[in-house]
């Protein structure tokens, strides 16, 4: 497997829903992050959009990639054949493996077989572009739908990003998710989470914490299914906000770094 970071690690000092640094953090501050930590992957999410970037950077960020021996992968949301078919070209000009999507609460009250058209719409695309769409279980979207829609578009182009949280929004604990999707995954997003009672009784918060101090089962997930060997494992993190952003931010290098290590330990590299 090999091990990268992925543009959520870092949202707020990327910035996130209008809360913004005054520098926020590039895609060449990513990547260099990435090289920092010997990570060999670098996966840009739809909280860094690389539409933005010109033709030009998006050259130097291909080529600073392969000087610095990372492989990028690109992502999008929301879901759309003219969004998708964007990213197949952007990730095209970055020599990029993956392009992982999200389908959420609006996409999961459409039928199945219209997303599939949409999906085959761009498989030509795709396979031209030597990209496989990885489709991320975010939030809403029920996994075992998405087992239903890779049946519908029937072709290997299209696959699962593997979320081993996200899944609790829809009502799914982790590890039914993962049993469900783990053998469809050509990607995986690993972070970890605790749930922490409110002091009145009335409920509980679900947040993030570095890899390996909450209840995310590594071993269970690892072992889960046959995966790719050369699967890239993508590290995410759910870091709180709080009044003190600056502080959140020192934060998120501080959850990389605990992250990295504990990962490289269970992942053996």
């Amino acid at each position: 497997m090999k091990l990268g970071l992925g543009s959520y690690t870092f949202r707020w000092s990327i910035g996130h829903k209008g809360i913004v640094p005054a520098n926020p953090m590039t895609a060449f501050d990513l990547l260099d992050i990435a090289s920092r930590h010997g990570l060999c992957v670098m996966q840009y999410a739809d909280n860094l959009p690389l539409h933005q970037l010109s033709d030009a950077d998006l050259d130097g960020l291909a080529q600073r990639a392969r000087d610095s021996g990372i492989a990028l992968e690109v992502g999008t949301q929301p879901f759309g054949v003219a969004n998708v078919a964007r990213y197949i070209a952007i990730g095209k000009r970055l020599d990029a493996r993956i392009l992982r999507v999200a389908l959420d609460g609006p996409d999961a009250a459409r039928p199945i077989d219209e997303l599939a058209a949409e999906f085959a719409q761009l498989l030509p695309m795709a396979k031209d572009a030597g990209i496989r769409i990885a489709v991320e279980n975010h939030f809403n979207f029920p996994s075992r739908r998405l087992v239903d829609l890779l049946a519908a578009i029937d072709d290997d182009q299209v696959a699962i990003c593997l979320d081993v949280a996200n899944s609790i929004c829809a009502g799914e604990w982790p590890m039914e998710t993962v049993g469900i999707l783990a053998p469809h995954a050509i990607n995986l997003h690993l972070k970890d989470y605790v749930i922490v009672p409110d002091a009145y009784g009335v409920g509980f918060a679900i947040h993030g914490c570095p890899l390996g101090q909450g209840r995310t089962d590594f071993q269970a997930i690892l072992n889960a299914a046959p995966y790719p060997a050369d699967m890239s494992v993508i590290l995410e993190q759910w870091l709180p906000r709080c009044s003190d952003m600056d502080a959140v931010r020192r934060r998120e290098h501080g959850w990389l770094e605990q992250s990295v290590a504990f990962a490289r330990r269970e992942l053996h590299l």
